[in-house]
């Protein structure tokens, strides 16, 4: 176990959660801490729930979040291929190997056996496990069962021991016997389950460390024996993984997250604008610290110090807002120019940027982004701040002026500011942000004594279009003498 291997085996189905992002974040981080490998398989042997548009789109997002694997998808490497799907011929052989030396065996109970007999050791008092039945049936019993019509499921035969490990996150673990009973490895229908698949390719793969959700610890005694079993019929060689097992991520409530919780879907923070690095920031601190109070860190930075030992065995309570918080502090650490590269596609999408900018487009982006950058926690809120720049340009939408605010703000008492702002604005030659207040100023706040929320806001929202802006003086800079007069104007009018 000189060389850390560890793994990020997700199952293609349905839009990937923050819980997984966090679980691969922290084999990443553990690989690339220690020099090891970071393997990333695909589990897509449930072939009622998978999809190939779901594989894509894992795929898609550790791209996105810039988690590079070392095996995988697209990668390769020496334990190929690395989707489930691909490598049923080697579950076949293994459950075959397991039937001949006994350590499993053939189960012919139906589903409502099942529940009678659990339901008889609740009754009594008994764990509502497995009880055996199918262990020693003869040849005739089996052969009975199939003159039945009856399909078998392949069974582990689990040892009459507990099972005692040391958790790299929660210290010593025990399960007694009696609550890990003999469990289903293959489906009647001959489609091999997790609970063949994942250890197998854990062994196969030469995995050493398996870091993963608390929900999975109860499944950690059966791989144990399960990887016992396989060494002993020669599948397995060496030391078994180390196992740890991360803290549950809770919502709403003091509920476990689940993927019904808007704020568990990662696609939703892609539309939203969070910054991947924001975003795995926030999941770092999830149940694992950096030390000295710190926050604020990349994912490489995190990975020059990640230990499992520091990972902490309680529940993390998912924040919204400190993670929003977080990405604005992101968001505040780029470069304008790479900013505005960011925010591009989302101005496209919502239609304030044509599909194609223009130079003239992203020179004004770029002149703008300093005044949004200091009030942005997601790049979507830009759409709103910057909007009021492009609109009336070709590709670009109309101007309009939202009505609430219009109705709030451009009053009767408000024609006269607008008039005089009209009027000093005309005369000025020079147009830059100076001139601009000094004019505004000269005009609104000396000869009509206003105060300047009093004088300047009429014109913000007739403007921008909204109450809440970039600073008034240099957006009218931005926006040019003849579009700040036209819609000052049409307000008027």
């Amino acid at each position: 176990m000189s060389e850390v291997r560890v793994r990020f085996c997700p199952s293609p189905t349905g839009n990937p959660h923050v819980g997984m992002v966090r679980t691969a974040l922290f084999n990443w981080a553990y690989a690339r801490h220690t020099g090891g490998t970071f393997v990333f398989r695909i589990e897509d042997t449930d072939t009622a729930r998978d999809s190939e548009q779901s594989y894509n789109d894992l795929l898609d997002s550790l791209r996105w979040l810039g988690m590079d694997w070392d095996e995988g998808p697209e990668v390769g490497g020496p334990h190929a291929p690395y989707r489930q799907s691909q490598r049923m011929d080697i579950y076949a052989d293994v459950a075959g190997k397991l039937l001949a030396s006994g350590h499993a065996y053939h189960c012919y109970c139906s589903q409502e056996e099942l529940e009678e007999r659990r339901e008889a050791a609740r009754e009594a008092g008994k764990t509502p496990g497995y009880d055996g039945a199918c262990r020693t049936l003869s040849a005739e019993q089996k052969a009975d069962y199939e003159t039945q019509g009856r399909s078998p499921v392949v069974r582990f035969r689990m040892p009459d021991t507990d099972f005692t490990w040391t958790d790299l996150v929660r210290g010593d673990v025990t399960f007694a016997a009696e609550h890990v009973p003999d469990y289903v490895i293959v489906r009647a229908t001959g489609e091999p389950l997790y609970t063949l698949v994942n250890p197998v390719d854990d062994v196969l793969m030469e995995i050493t460390h398996v870091l993963r959700g608390e929900d999975l610890l109860s499944s950690t005694p059966r791989q144990l024996a399960l990887y016992d079993a396989l060494k002993e019929i020669g599948v397995a060689k060496g030391e078994r993984p180390l196992y740890g097992h991360l803290p549950y991520v809770m919502g709403e409530g003091n509920k476990k997250l689940s993927k019904r919780d808007p704020e568990s879907s990662l696609l939703m923070y892609r539309e939203e604008g969070y910054l991947p690095e924001g975003l795995l920031n926030y999941l770092a601190l999830l149940g694992w610290a950096f030390g000295e109070d710190r926050e604020f860190f990349s994912k490489e930075e995190m990975a020059t110090v990640f230990d499992v030992a520091r990972v902490n065995a309680n529940p993390a309570r998912f924040d919204l807002k400190k993670c929003t918080s977080i990405n604005g502090d992101w968001i505040r650490t780029l470069a304008p120019d790479e900013l505005a590269r960011r925010i591009t596609p989302y101005l496209i999408k919502d239609g304030v940027l044509s599909a194609e900018p223009t130079a003239e487009q992203m020179d004004v982006l770029k002149n703008a982004i300093p005044l949004v950058q200091e009030r942005m926690e997601t790049l979507r809120q830009g759409i709103g701040m910057l909007g009021f720049l492009f609109a009336d340009q070709p590709g670009s939408p109309a101007f309009a002026v939202d009505p609430v605010e219009a109705e709030k703000v451009l009053t009767p008492d408000a024609q006269p500011v607008l008039v005089a702002a009209l009027a000093a604005l005309t005369a000025v030659e020079n147009w830059t942000t100076p001139a601009i207040e000094e004019a505004l100023r000269t005009a609104l706040i000396e000869g009509l004594e206003l105060k300047p929320k009093v004088a300047f806001g009429p014109v913000r929202v007739a403007v921008t279009g909204r109450r809440v802006s970039p600073p008034l003086f240099e957006s009218l800079e931005i926006l040019g003498k003849d579009r700040s007069l036209a819609r000052i104007t049409a307000s008027i009018k």
